[in-house]
């Protein structure tokens, strides 16, 4: 992949975890990790796109498909886990 593909990756997959912030909400810190989220899922998405052979949506050798898939899906567990409240109850 050259450096042009990567960037313009790196840029939808930063704007797929802007959009999911808008619609989720948060803090900065939130933000932050729906920034590094996204970009996880979006390269784990190329990556399965690459090893398996699945093509979804093509822009030159990007797989746009399955990078906005993975990014979305990887969103979408952090934003689960990270609202997982423990409960702290004593038993004593």
């Amino acid at each position: 992949m050259t450096l042009p593909v990567i960037l313009l990756g790196l840029v939808i997959a930063l704007l797929v975890g802007f959009l999911f912030h808008i619609l989720r909400g948060g803090g900065g810190l939130r933000l932050l990790a729906y920034l590094g989220l996204s970009s996880l899922g979006f390269a784990l998405g190329q990556w399965v796109s690459m090893a398996g052979g699945w093509k979804l949506y093509l822009l030159g050798i990007l797989d746009l498909g399955m990078g906005v898939i993975g990014s979305l899906l990887a969103l979408a567990v952090g934003d689960w886990l990270s609202r997982i409240e423990s409960k702290n109850k004593s038993g004593v």
